[in-house]
Formats: structure tokens, C-alpha cells, sequence
């Protein structure tokens, strides 16, 4: 029966009695509605009940599951092979990722609690520091790596510290890919896959350190103070352990407010055999009580020393870390730092075992005392840069043993005859690698301009051992001439063995494309070797660089790179011909 249907039986209208019957059977319906209504909710309290035990359940048993499946997984890693290695094999397996990897150790350390115990236990594997950082950084990550190396074994230090904001003059040279980078906790560092992961200690940071600088307004946050005392807590760590020092490289890209803090690096170092202090720009600062710095009579212990890189620091000439026969020594020195060429060779002298030797002096003076010819038989690398007095130097040096020549002064007087003369003197060196005016240093000149200018290239003939030829700032058509097919005035080709020709900034006339072309076809003929000249076939060229030369056209570079396997060319903005 329909809800509707028992009315039917109720007369139409309703009559007194049939209201009072209907008002009774309401009153019995509403009671039996309410006893099912508390049936329904004891029933759905019930459920309730019986869902909320089942949960608890569950979740017990995912609890007593999950530390079931720690257990099978401590249990599979005790059972596992690398297990029951030794202690002693798995610290030399330690080492020999040590040797790939200098900053492993954060990562070994990180596996388990016994790779972590036997990680702490090895200082060596904290001997050698690499970190790029910045100001914004906290300087304990240098503590703690010093303090996991111990007391007694010999440091190598790397650190690059950027600076906030933005180098006017270029930036340090970037650091490998294996260094550790300070970071803000719980951030992670990725690095390529062929890499060796890197874990760090998390360093607190408040904001990008590595973009702009913060804004004016917060100049004067605890964050800036700390940024501003940076290196005197750092170099504080790091001389302390002065005595354990065997290489100390520190690299910067501009001047920063703490940076004084490198004049307290004094003492002794009786191991250390590299010392680099650098940077990238130049810097304002008067003279340090330091190291370079020190007056000849100081006593110091830096018998091992045969590295030394000072690039825009304070020096002076008579310091005795200039006198501890050094084998490279490369010297960028300071605009008002005005040292005459007497005393430059002084240092040069002090040093007769060098075999590389990189000198930029912005300002030389003449020289005060008669220049001495001096010899050094173990010089493979020499490298001149600045102002014009420099190539005096070249003027009276002895090379045997020289391979590769790198000068760029500035311009003033043609520089071949510097070159020949230094060949003739040192009997003719087996030279590989040539560069004239190619570097950075002929851009940011303070007189004459790239010094990359020479009237003849005659002595070219006279390097069969040369491999690698770069020029910069000279006519083109010369050079070109000079390498390619010999006339009826040369008994032999230039430079037989030259396989690389880096130009840059040479300024070419009409006919220069025409030169560069006629010198690929002789020296890479589409068939075949080269022709013979008295006996003496040259060696195909392999590299071909031109930069702001001129413009060569599409055609013209796409035949360049069917002869050459290696070409790369950057045309000028505008053509100088026109």
C-alpha cells in the first residue's frame, strides 16, 4: 500500500470522529518514526564505532609493517657484500675516490652511521678544501672542514669567494664542477650526472647572495655586519693552521670590505709549496704587512715554495718569498705599484730554476741599475704583458729551453726585432707555441695600444718546432704571406709544423680574404699533401681562429671548413673596407 493509500478508507470531508482516528494513528506513527530513528543512529554509532577500531587497527598494523620493512632493510644492508668488507679496504676505497674527488668526504659521510664514523676517523679526507662562497655565506663551513682534517696533515686549499654584485672588468676563471657550494638549509645542490654528488653543511642565507647586492635599506641588518667581518673570520680559521698549509689558493672577483683581512697572513709555512692570492679587477689598497710584503731582513720558513701567483695584491720586489727559487711565478702587479725594470729583474734573477714565468706590470719604470743578461736553462713558459718598457726585459734574458712565448705589451717600437734577438740569444729554442698581442691585456692598454704591430715576419723561418700561432693588433696580408707558399726569396716554408692560427683585431685590407684563402690551399690542398720545399713538407692545418679580422662571407667560411677540420670565425660589426 502506497504512504497515501490507508487514507482512502477516511470519508471525504472529514467527519469529527474520522479527525479524532486520523490524530490517533498520527500520534502512533511518530512514535514508531522515533524508535526507528534511534535505531538508525545506534546502528550508524555502532558503525562508526566498529570503522574507527578498524582504523586504529589498520594503523597499527602499517605501523608495526613499516618498522618490519626498516628491519628487512637493515637487515639486507648488514647481509649485503659491501658489508663484510674490511674497515681497512673500505677506507682505501675512500682514498682512491678521494683522489678523483676532493670534496667526497661530505657525501661519504652522509651513506650510513659507519661510513660517517670511518669518513670522521680519516682526516685526509679532508685535506684538500674547495669551496666557492660569498660573504652572505657562513665562514664555519671552512672551521668545520679544518677541524675534521686534524692537526698534522698538509692542507691544499682552493677557495673563490664572489663577491656581491658585478665585476667591471671581467670575473675569476670558474671553479670545477666538484666544488662545494654554501647553500641555504634545505636546499640541494645538482650537479652533472658524471660528477660525484655534493653534500654540504647547510649555511644560513637570507637572501640571493649570488644576484644584486641586498638594498640600502638593509645596509645596516645583522646579515650586512656579518658580510662585512666574512674574511676576518675566515682567514682567522685558515691561518691558524698556516703550518699545515702545502698549497693555498685564494681567488676573488673585486674588491670586498673585509679584505683586509688578508695583510694578517704572515708567519711561517714550512710545507707549503703553491701560494695564489687573486683577483680578477684591480683593487685600491696601500701596503700590506704580509707575506709579499715583508722586508728582506724577516726571517721566514718557506723553503718548499716553488709556486707564487699574486694577481692585483700588494708586493714588494725585495721580499724574500721572492727568493726561495721559485718554478713559476706569475706577477699581475697593481697600477701604483711602480717598480723599475732594475728591480723586476732582480726578482727574475732570484729565481734562476723557473720554468714558467708570467709577468704584467701595468707601470715599469727605467731601469735605476744597468740591466744584467741573465740566464734561466729551465724556462719552458714566459709570458710578458703591459707597458712597453717590458719587452727591455726580453731584451736581456737567455732561454734555452724555451716553448712557449707569449707578449703582450704595449705598442710602441715593432716587436719582431725583440723576438728575433731573443732567439738568436738563446740559440734558437725549440718554440711550440707563439702569441703576440692575443690576450686580454692588449685591450686595457694605458699608452700606446696593442703592441701586436711587426713591419716583418722573417723570423717565423726560423721556428720549424712551432705549432700554435696566435697574433692580434698587426695587417693581415704580411702574416698571411709570410705562412703561406714560399717565393722565390725563401729557401723553405715558415713554421713547417704549425697546425693551430688564432687571429684577432687584424685589420685586413682588400685583399686579405684572398691571402687566408691562398694560404689554406697551399698548406691544405683538397687532395693530397702539401708541396715539397727543399725536402720539408708542411703539416695540414688542423685549427683556424679569426676575431673581428673581417668579413669573410658565408661562401668563403663554408670552403674554409671543408679544408680546415676546426674553424671558427667572429666578422666585425661593420666591414673596414668599406
Amino acid at each position: 500500500m502506497t504512504p497515501s493509500g490507508y487514507l482512502a478508507n477516511y470519508p471525504e470531508p472529514p467527519t469529527d470522529s474520522a479527525v479524532a482516528d486520523a490524530r490517533r494513528e498520527l500520534q502512533v506513527q511518530q512514535e514508531q518514526l522515533l524508535a526507528l530513528s534511534e535505531k538508525i543512529t545506534s546502528a550508524e554509532d555502532s558503525l562508526a564505532q566498529i570503522v574507527v577500531e578498524r582504523k586504529c587497527a589498520i594503523r597499527d598494523l602499517r605501523r608495526e609493517k613499516l618498522v618490519l620493512e626498516e628491519k628487512v632493510t637493515y637487515t639486507k644492508a648488514y647481509i649485503s657484500p659491501i658489508r663484510r668488507l674490511p674497515h681497512e679496504l673500505l677506507r682505501h676505497i675512500f682514498l682512491f675516490n678521494f683522489d678523483d674527488h676532493p670534496c667526497c668526504a661530505w657525501v661519504l659521510a652522509a651513506v650510513c652511521t659507519l661510513w660517517r664514523r670511518l669518513t670522521l676517523s680519516m682526516p685526509r679526507l679532508w685535506s684538500k678544501i674547495r669551496l666557492v662562497t660569498n660573504q652572505s655565506a657562513t665562514a664555519d663551513t671552512i672551521r668545520l672542514w679544518l677541524e675534521r682534517s686534524g692537526d698534522k696533515v698538509p692542507l691544499d686549499i682552493e677557495i673563490y669567494l664572489r663577491v656581491n654584485g658585478v665585476s667591471n672588468e671581467g670575473s675569476v676563471n670558474p671553479p670545477p664542477p666538484h666544488y662545494v657550494i654554501p647553500h641555504p638549509p634545505g636546499t640541494a645542490i645538482l650537479l652533472p650526472p658524471a660528477q660525484t654528488p655534493i653534500i654540504v653543511p647547510q649555511s644560513p642565507s637570507h637572501h640571493d647572495s649570488w644576484g644584486s647586492p641586498p638594498p640600502p635599506s638593509s645596509r645596516n641588518t645583522p646579515q650586512a655586519q656579518r658580510n662585512a667581518h666574512w674574511g676576518h673570520i675566515a682567514i682567522f680559521y685558515l691561518i691558524e693552521q698556516m703550518h699545515r698549509w702545502q698549497r693555498f689558493v685564494f681567488r676573488f672577483d673585486r674588491q670586498f670590505p673585509s679584505m683586509s683581512a688578508l695583510k694578517s697572513i704572515a708567519g711561517d709555512a714550512p710545507i707549503l709549496r703553491e701560494f695564489e692570492i687573486s683577483c680578477a679587477e684591480t683593487i685600491y689598497a696601500s701596503e700590506w704587512p704580509w707575506i709579499p710584503s715583508s722586508s728582506p731582513a724577516t726571517s721566514m720558513a718557506l723553503g718548499k715554495l716553488e709556486s707564487l701567483m699574486l694577481h692585483h695584491v700588494p708586493f714588494k720586489w725585495s721580499s724574500p718569498i721572492f727568493k726561495t727559487n721559485l718554478r713559476s711565478l706569475n706577477l699581475r702587479s697593481l697600477p701604483s705599484n711602480h717598480l723599475p725594470l732594475d728591480r723586476i729583474m732582480h726578482i727574475i734573477a732570484s729565481n734562476p730554476d723557473l720554468e714558467s714565468l708570467t709577468l704584467h706590470f701595468a707601470v715599469a719604470l727605467p731601469a735605476i741599475l744597468p740591466l744584467v743578461q741573465t740566464s734561466l736553462p729551465r724556462l719552458r713558459e714566459l709570458t710578458f704583458g703591459g707597458h712597453y718598457h717590458m719587452s727591455q726585459l726580453a731584451d736581456s734574458l737567455v732561454l734555452p729551453s724555451l716553448e712557449v712565448l707569449n707578449l703582450d705589451v704595449e705598442a710602441r717600437d715593432p716587436i719582431e726585432d725583440t723576438i728575433t734577438n731573443l732567439l738568436q740569444r738563446s740559440n734558437n729554442p725549440p718554440i711550440t707555441r707563439l702569441s703576440v698581442s692575443y690576450g686580454s691585456t692588449s685591450s686595457s692598454t694605458l699608452y700606446y695600444g696593442p703592441g701586436g704591430v711587426v713591419i716583418s715576419w722573417g723570423f717565423l723561418t726560423d721556428l720549424n718546432n712551432l705549432q700554435s700561432l696566435s697574433i692580434g693588433g698587426t695587417p693581415l696580408e704580411p702574416f698571411l704571406s709570410a705562412l703561406g707558399m714560399p717565393d722565390e726569396e725563401q729557401t723553405h716554408w715558415a713554421c713547417p709544423n704549425l697546425t693551430t692560427v688564432a687571429m684577432k683585431s687584424c685589420h685586413a685590407h682588400s685583399d686579405g680574404i684572398a691571402k687566408l684563402v691562398q694560404l689554406v690551399e697551399a698548406r691544405n690542398p683538397e687532395s693530397g699533401s702539401a708541396t715539397m720545399v727543399n725536402g720539408v713538407i708542411p703539416t695540414r692545418l688542423q685549427h683556424l681562429e679569426l676575431y673581428d679580422c673581417a668579413t669573410l662571407g658565408q661562401d668563403v667560411i663554408e670552403w674554409l671548413k671543408k679544408r680546415v677540420d676546426e674553424v671558427i670565425c667572429t666578422e666585425p660589426s661593420y666591414d673596414s673596407r668599406l
